[in-house]
């Protein structure tokens, strides 16, 4: 079992605190050892939580990154170098956080990547991790995904009232034109979600 964070975009942010996004796929960086395996048939390919080639396993826990302001008098302070209990705006729904004292004037917005461990304020627990290509994702992955499929009112072509059809259409918005269509490796990854800090979660890392 190992902490570690993930970051995600503010609808995605927004997905995950309504209920609707349980899953979520990351493109594996080194395939050769899956081109490898699948060369020899599908029954070599890794077993589903092989953490070595995943990098993620059942019991994980994943404390998500998400763009957050401080307050502005802070915006040449490093994340990093702020104290836990200084008041922040989580710019995916626009909470405010308050822990000691009142917000003045919301600073500047700083990227997920920056957010420490202390400032998360969702846990994701995971429950399994497959490898897969991105293009065997089925109707019921998508929709756990957390995307939002056309209503049939709205679109007369079937393929746009798909969840999959929906998730290839964020995929290459997060990633770039082709990036669907290029169907690479990915581990797709399942979780609970859980409305709290990591550190406020039972267990830890083993």
């Amino acid at each position: 079992m190992a902490d570690r964070p993930m970051p995600f975009s503010a609808p995605m942010v927004r997905a995950l605190i309504e209920g609707r996004k349980t899953q979520t796929r990351r493109i594996i960086k080194k395939p050769a050892a899956l081109d490898a395996l699948n060369a020899f048939g599908p029954q070599f390919l890794i077993k589903p939580g092989n953490a070595d080639l995943t990098g993620y396993s059942p019991g994980d826990r994943l404390y998500v990154r998400e763009e957050v302001r401080f307050c502005s008098q802070m915006d040449e302070i490093k994340p990093s170098k702020l104290s836990r209990h200084e008041p922040r705006v989580y710019t995916a729904d626009s909470m405010l956080y308050e822990p000691a004292c009142m917000m003045i004037e919301a600073g500047k917005r700083r990227p997920p990547m920056f957010m420490p461990r202390w400032a998360s304020r969702l846990t994701l627990l995971v429950t399994e991790a497959r490898v897969e290509r991105l293009q065997d994702c089925s109707e019921a992955d998508a929709r756990a995904e957390g995307v939002i499929a056309i209503g049939a009112e709205e679109s007369p072509d079937p393929d746009e009232r798909s969840f999959v059809w929906a998730f290839s259409q964020l995929w290459d918005d997060i990633n770039g034109p082709g990036a669907w269509d290029a169907n690479p490796w990915v581990v797709a990854v399942s979780f609970t979600v859980h409305q709290c800090n990591i550190d406020q979660m039972p267990g830890g890392a083993a």
